[in-house]
């Protein structure tokens, strides 16, 4: 399996000031590149592509020793990878007829993260690997730089990326090779209903609160957020006021995750099958705000459940129970999750009344009443495993299918070499002719 792995630095005052160094001749090679590409094509319609600017990259370096030419040749040209993959994306969008989005040039709030593509150069995970106490990483420009490494690296390092978050510096190591953890068995299978009210409800009934981090958050947030209003454009006040909003964002960003972690890793130490629904949370927390001429109804309270649902984090935590589920060795099932809430797990009836409220289900043809969670998570339990039920019987066909084939070919084959041994054999016309003597004229 391939996995990452994230921990934060301990640079000295030395190292950092290196470490921003490096990401700003980053952001400007990356911005460099772009304006390269826009004028060769706006001025003699040439495209430039990631070769050529890879070519020239030696030269950007012979010129510029004491910028571009102490850092690692190899992240520079993952820097210029990344701009070639920006405007991949953007052409692929443009076939695609959706919104195309130019690539854009990077603000310094906007690129936080070089990448070392192979570890050995440029870069060296462990580089102290006989100091007692502590893990360092090798940089090239930087030096050795403490990690604070609170978990065991599993697998081979193959990429090495240095990330400013907040008002730390993070390093992410990409690994393969990573061995699955499997947990003993179960023999139990579930159902799960993601909603904002509690993140998960299981068809047993279990429920995980959704904790609302930005929510809690919001007081804090919003004192930073005015107090950088107040603050003049450019100045150094500014700029603290903007670390500041970030740091908060930061917390929420890794108590989201936190949670997630612990809700993913309870279901996956309980269950064998876990059945989730297929969700489209980019469709779902769509503006609803419309246009002049087709403006959107219910804009306001749209709007706050558009952020309830960013704010519980349901692609984060289905990110999270994939990697667990894949890593335990557990099976995990995604479902169409139409009419999982309005069916009745009973007698089957499907109807949109048969939702009373938000917590409540009754069913108006047969009178069964449950908790709404409850009931939506049963339908996608059954859902799932009538899913995985399908699939094994179209693969135990197939199976059965490619059995008799390979049983017919054997029979053909046997048959063949039985007309062989007895000297028959066929000729290009049709006929056959025998061994024991030349072809009667």
């Amino acid at each position: 399996m391939r996995r990452s792995y994230k921990f934060v630095l301990r640079p000295t005052r030395q190292q950092e000031i290196a470490l921003a160094a490096c990401l700003e001749d980053h952001r400007e090679l990356y911005n460099g590149a772009l304006e390269h590409r826009r004028t060769a094509y706006r001025k003699a319609g040439v495209t430039v592509r990631y070769g050529d600017q890879s070519a020239e990259l030696k030269h950007i370096r012979a010129d510029d020793p004491g910028g571009q030419g102490r850092w690692s040749f190899s992240s520079q040209q993952a820097t210029l990878r990344r701009l070639d993959k920006a405007f991949k994306a953007f052409f692929k969008r443009v076939k695609a007829g959706r919104t195309p989005g130019f690539p854009r040039f990077k603000g310094k709030g906007r690129f936080d993260t070089v990448e070392w593509p192979k570890d050995g150069d440029g870069c060296r995970w462990d580089s102290q690997p006989d100091h007692a106490t502590a893990t360092y990483v090798r940089l090239q420009g930087i030096g050795h730089v403490r990690v604070h490494r609170h978990r065991r690296v599993s697998g081979t390092v193959k990429t090495i990326s240095v990330k400013w978050e907040g008002s730390r510096w993070y390093v992410v190591l990409s690994c393969d090779g990573v061995p699955a953890e499997a947990l003993p068995a179960t023999g139990k299978a579930a159902g799960i209903d993601m909603g904002v009210a509690a993140l998960v409800t299981t068809s047993h009934g279990d429920r995980i609160d959704n904790p609302r981090r930005l929510a809690a958050s919001a007081g804090r947030l919003s004192g930073a957020q005015r107090d950088l209003a107040r603050k003049k454009r450019g100045s150094k006040r500014r700029r603290k006021a903007v670390a500041r909003v970030a740091t908060l964002h930061a917390k929420v960003r890794r108590q989201r995750l936190d949670g997630a972690h612990k809700a993913a890793l309870a279901l996956v130490r309980g269950y064998d099958v876990i059945v989730h629904e297929d969700l489209k949370i980019t469709n779902m927390t769509r503006s609803a705000s419309g246009t002049i001429d087709a403006p959107g109804r219910n804009v306001a309270a749209k709007s706050g459940l558009n952020r309830s649902i960013l704010d519980a984090g349901w692609g984060v935590f289905l990110q999270v129970l994939a990697h667990k589920a894949e890593s335990a060795g557990r099976e995990l099932i995604a479902v169409d999750p139409a009419g999982t809430s309005r069916t009745c797990p009973r007698c089957g009836h499907r109807a949109k009344e048969n939702r009373t409220t938000q917590a409540d289900f009754r069913c108006t043809a047969c009178g069964h009443t449950a908790h709404a969670d409850v009931n939506a998570a049963i339908n996608i339990l059954r859902a799932g495993l009538a899913l995985r039920d399908a699939a094994r019987g179209l693969a135990r066909s197939r199976s059965l299918q490619g059995a008799e084939e390979s049983l017919s070919w054997c029979s053909a084959s046997t048959a063949c070499s039985k007309r062989s041994s007895t000297g028959a054999g066929f000729r290009p016309d049709g006929s056959t002719s025998s061994a024991s003597g030349p072809p009667s004229h």
